[in-house]
């Protein structure tokens, strides 16, 4: 049994607009040491089918359907006092923006120090050494100095190791990370993704990393779930995502992708057209709107997500073989894709 199992999650928030459907039978697992990506453009869900995860989606206005199962036990029925025991302790959550996660009021190391006495029996200086050596251990200088800064005295990095810090003095199950190098510069995001592989290497950690960042999945992950329209339009092994990807939504992905190889003078390939409003959420197939391939079916039906092969699922109404010749060509279009 996996560690952590989403079961056809729904997450739907009442507005004055109408009912934003964010989550619409997501279906994902996790296992111990090993990395699942969630890609997808914005508004896709990825963010809150993870907050989904820890309970950050619990608002009054919101409708939450589904199985999240922890070590057998369902997230989504749980009290939330004994589901604020599995978060940060079993659980933790890094964010793209830790300067709005650390409290501006509040030290750095006081913030850790708390994290670990809200969850265990320790000490205050027991868990100031334990905060310290986190600190250190995740390469923030002068750690028992930076313990007594506020975030607004940090740099990003810094904040984001903090962030890391955190998780890693209690250890989690599962770390879930979403786009935590998006405002970062390109040598602190290879930090910080360091950092995340040495907890998931070092401590058995499970990590589910929300990127907008392919050439992260293609480095980190070993699973890739594509989301859309808070739908999973296709989920793989990462081999098989880049070599052998078979929904054209991922095809747009991977041709918008810059290359050192491409030739200078040859343009990215955007994707055309714009996401779909979640309150109207096109009839049919949600990504028909922007696909060039469009069979009649897909205006009318939804395809349900099923296996082409072991291990790859893909919602497509195209066939496995007309889903395979496809990308052929697009190889012998774009080399550059290889």
């Amino acid at each position: 049994m996996a560690l952590l199992e989403i079961e056809d999650l729904h997450v739907s928030f009442r507005t004055l607009d109408g009912v934003v459907k964010a989550v619409s039978g997501v279906t994902l697992a996790l296992d111990s040491r090993k990395t699942l990506g969630i890609v997808g453009e914005s508004g896709s869900g990825k963010s809150v089918t993870a907050q989904s995860v820890i309970g950050l989606t619990r608002f009054p206005n919101a409708t939450i359907t589904g199985r999240i199962l922890y070590d057998g036990r369902d997230l989504v029925g749980m009290p939330t006092d004994e589901l604020r025991d599995i978060r940060g302790a079993r659980i933790a959550m890094i964010f793209q923006d830790p300067l709005s996660s650390l409290h501006p009021f509040f030290r750095v190391g006081h913030q850790i120090v708390e994290a670990i006495r809200t969850h265990e029996d320790v000490p205050r200086e027991a868990a100031k050494k334990r905060t310290i050596e986190a600190l250190r251990s995740v390469g923030i200088p002068s750690p028992e100095e930076r313990f007594d800064s506020f975030p607004h005295e940090m740099s990003g990095g810094m904040r984001q190791r903090a962030m890391i810090a955190m998780a890693l003095a209690l250890r989690p199950d599962v770390l879930i990370a979403d786009e935590p190098t998006t405002a970062l510069d390109v040598t602190v995001q290879a930090q910080v993704l360091e950092l995340i592989q040495a907890m998931r290497d070092d401590f058995g950690t499970a990590v589910i990393l929300i990127t907008h960042d392919l050439g992260v999945v293609a480095q980190m992950c070993d699973d890739v779930a594509v989301m859309y329209a808070g739908r999973v339009l296709e989920y793989a092994a990462r081999e098989t995502l880049f070599t052998a990807p078979q929904h054209p939504y991922t095809w747009g992905l991977l041709e918008s992708i810059p290359r050192l190889d491409a030739p200078r003078a040859e343009r990215l390939s955007p994707i055309a057209g714009s996401p779909p409003s979640l309150i109207n959420v096109p009839r049919g197939c949600t990504f028909h709107p922007r696909c060039p391939y469009t069979p009649p079916e897909a205006l009318e039906s939804e395809p349900e997500l099923a296996e082409s092969e072991p291990g790859h699922l893909v919602r497509c109404h195209l066939s496995v073989e007309e889903r395979k010749s496809l990308w052929q060509s697009l190889l012998q279009e774009h080399p550059v894709l290889m």
